[in-house]
């Protein structure tokens, strides 16, 4: 990932000393946590000499792990539970909150900064808890500290930024992030993402905090665990935004909530839910650290109109509720285009409006509607001729497309269904007929959606399943006492070096090693002591050996090593080395202090060998010379010959 603004330019602002920094206890525990063999002892002493960070410390801890065990009743237990990297991030985050609850910037309002801040804290921190996107620990402070950037703008630059906040208003965030890099060289998120990497964050969530503001424009990898933390910080923005909204605004933002949260395929009571779990923790927190927070309504109330029936399907308080859609309306005609709009705002979908075929196809790659409601005839491209331009692209063989028209004979419609249409309405509009046809048109996409999503979760199966099976294929081949490879993968092994020997005419060695007097140690100590010696034996041996040396254990006792493009020579010095090394070892096991000793046989390929299994068993006749001259000795049977 690339840095989000020119670190010269940061490091001048951290160079004034004017940048948020923490304070006091705090600084220390970020000090001593910068080691990574910190005693937990120390760290908990120096967060005690903060007694209010000790609550916070403790309620956090308790936030993460909710019903899953006996509550956090001590430091030391929620220095184990956080670990030591949050620990850090949250000192920093609540000594910012203590140190810069005002300033002088005098329309950046400190209050509902920190207020929103801790809202979208507990909301991030409640959504990867439930999409298992990130560490939830992690998360808290990562939501707390992700709008950094606007206090230290306010810091930094007071008059300035306050006339700035004066004139922006009413400004979309793109038009806001103009602003502030014409003024200020940077965004306020650039400069979130460059302090949260200066303080040591996780990488992972840099890139989330830099886009949250505008993730359809950020062109993250869709699909990517980058691209799913940015749309699940900028969802905890958006529910962050309504606990601070009054209530008639909160009740317009919750289908862009509704839209987001689809994205992270979290269903709509499962999001409510959750919103209003967080709203309560919101006041809780609030209550701790001294933050303004008020009761909400419960968030389900808010995604239904007053006194409007829903349109599609049931009841909107009924089980069945669907799931906000993403609609784009093309049409000339304004009026009906406001109409159609007002008619699927009202029971929960982000509708978009587009004025010809033209400026839709724009904004259907754009947006990725999906469903479509396109009338017939229009200027510039007309409804069939953008339905043809549209189904040529990846994006909009996937959207619903109903047509409007005056026209209903057979004729007219077979060429619109030729041309990709979904299905039609005439004009004018009959409701009920909407309603149902609507009804049918989301059934159809969310097919579509689940389908997607067995197919992601059939490329993971598909994926785990790979990674189990080389793992058990490992575990065929290994044996597990020594860790070395087992005859199986030897012999194996073996056949291949004897064909690459025979192909580029060069020599190939082996060695069969064998523990000297290695039953009377299991028979007078037991296994477990018998296991331990071979254990250590079989690290020794491996030290003796060359780097293009393979090890394995054929079994009990006896090992194979295959040295290939080695002569006898060469190979009798390796085997000497090996033995050497396992006469030197001393093997501690308790109060007993044991040696071991190996006999050696040694073969190298030669013309009278027709397969691998000879070299073998000329190597086994070489092990039967050294244990017939007395053990703890190298031999050859072919020096003998």
């Amino acid at each position: 990932m690339t840095t989000p603004i020119d670190l010269e330019k940061f490091e001048q602002l951290k160079a004034t000393g004017v940048l948020p920094s923490p304070k006091g206890a705090a600084m220390a525990i970020i000090r001593l946590t910068r080691r990574d063999d910190v005693p937990l002892s120390d760290l908990a002493h120096a967060v005690k000499g903060d007694p209010a960070f000790v609550g916070r410390l403790i309620k956090a801890a308790n936030s993460v792990q909710a019903g899953t065990r006996r509550p956090v009743a001590s430091v030391n237990d929620a220095l184990v539970v956080l670990g030591i990297p949050t620990v850090r991030a949250l000192a920093l985050g609540f000594s910012l909150l203590s140190e810069n609850r005002s300033g002088r910037c005098k329309n950046f309002d400190y209050s509902r900064f920190w207020s929103l801040s801790l809202a979208r804290a507990i909301a991030l921190q409640a959504l990867v808890m439930r999409t298992r996107l990130a560490a939830p620990e992690e998360c808290f402070s990562v939501g707390l500290l992700s709008h950094i950037g606007e206090l230290s703008l306010a810091t930094l630059f007071p008059e300035e930024y306050s006339h700035l906040l004066a004139d922006a208003k009413a400004e979309s965030v793109e038009g806001r992030f103009a602003r502030e890099r014409e003024s200020f060289a940077m965004t306020h998120a650039e400069l979130s993402a460059a302090m949260l990497m200066d303080w040591g964050l996780p990488k992972a969530f840099i890139e989330p905090v830099h886009n949250h503001e505008q993730v359809e424009k950020a062109g993250i990898v869709e699909g990517s665990r980058p691209y799913g933390i940015t749309w699940a910080l900028a969802l905890a923005h958006r529910i962050a935004e309504m606990c601070l909204a009054p209530e008639l605004e909160r009740r317009s933002m919750m289908p862009a909530v509704l839209r987001i949260g689809s994205y992270l395929s979290i269903e709509v009571d499962a999001l409510t839910a959750l919103c209003n779990k967080a709203a309560q923790e919101w006041l809780e927190w609030g209550a701790l650290l001294g933050i303004d927070t008020e009761a909400l309504v419960p968030f389900e109330e808010l995604s239904v109109v007053p006194g409007i029936q829903p349109m599609f399907g049931e009841r909107s308080d009924s089980p069945g509720t669907h799931e906000p859609m993403r609609i784009l309306i093309v049409d000339d005609d304004v009026t009906f285009r406001a109409m159609l709009k007002v008619l699927l705002t009202n029971y929960g979908h982000e509708v978009y409006e587009a004025v010809d075929g033209q400026q839709a196809f724009e904004m259907a790659v754009d947006l990725r509607p999906q469903v479509m409601v396109v009338d017939w005839m229009m200027p510039s491209m007309d409804g069939i001729e953008l339905t043809l331009a549209l189904r040529q692209t990846k994006v909009g063989r996937r959207i619903y497309i109903m047509l409007l028209t005056g026209l209903d004979d057979d004729q007219h419609l077979i060429r619109a269904f030729d041309a990709g249409v979904d299905d039609y309405l005439t004009k004018p509009l009959r409701p009920k007929v909407l309603s149902a046809r609507l009804s049918a048109g989301f059934r159809v996409v969310r097919l579509q959606d689940e389908i997607e999503r067995d197919r992601e979760e059939i490329r993971r199966f598909a994926a785990e399943l790979a990674v189990s099976n080389r793992r058990l294929q490992e575990a065929a081949l290994t044996d597990p006492l020594t860790g070395f490879p087992n005859r199986r993968y030897v012999m194996e092994r073996l056949e291949q070096e004897w064909a690459a020997s025979l192909r580029s005419k060069r020599p190939l060695a082996c060695m069969v090693v064998d523990l000297d007097a290695f039953k009377p140690i299991n028979d007078r100590y037991g296994h477990d002591i018998g296991d331990i010696v071979l254990k250590q034996a079989a690290q020794a041996l491996k030290r003796g050996l060359r780097t293009p040396d393979v090890v394995a254990r054929l079994g009990g006792d006896e090992f194979l090593v295959i040295c290939p493009d080695t002569t006898l020579t060469a190979a009798l010095a390796c085997a000497e080395r090996v033995r050497h090394s396992v006469e030197s070892m001393v093997i501690p096991t308790g109060d007993l202090r044991l040696d071991s000793t190996v006999s050696i046989g040694v073969a190298v390929r030669d013309e009278g060998m027709e397969t691998s299994d000879a070299l073998v068993k000329c190597a086994d006749q070489g092990l039967y010379l050294a244990k017939e001259k007395g053990r703890n000795r190298v031999a050859a049977f072919q020096q003998v010959k």
